[in-house]
């Protein structure tokens, strides 16, 4: 009898759409020489509580969810995966704004600006 483990890969925390892997892949090539990908976290602020903050990120921390993209990689905050799971994370662009967009079904409430939200 085998004593072996089997793991399952879980699925990522959050899906990245092609329009965001495409805007990762921009902010690599512009990315600080020390840079070594680009992560999402959920800081304190704003009306609701949290915000998405996304920025460039220098080295790994150990509890982040890395995720592997075509254009780097892509880093979860490790204290923010609970308020993401389940959350599609999209680069849109029109005439007046370009951001990403997120799509989170944790997601309580927003403050009337669209700037942060509750859990």
């Amino acid at each position: 009898m085998s004593t072996e483990t089997k793991t399952r890969k879980l699925p990522a925390a959050v899906v990245l759409t092609s329009g965001a892997e495409d805007r990762i892949a921009h902010l690599m090539s512009q990315a600080p020489d020390d840079a070594i990908g680009v992560k999402l976290s959920t800081p304190r602020r704003g009306c609701s509580g949290l915000a998405y903050s996304v920025d460039y990120v220098t080295e790994e921390a150990k509890f982040d969810e890395k995720i592997e993209t075509p254009g780097g990689l892509f880093y979860i905050d490790g204290a923010s995966v609970l308020y993401l799971v389940g959350s599609t994370m999209d680069w849109r662009e029109d005439d007046f704004t370009a951001g990403f967009v997120f799509e989170n079904p944790n997601a309580k409430g927003a403050c009337g600006c669209g700037e942060s939200f509750m859990v």
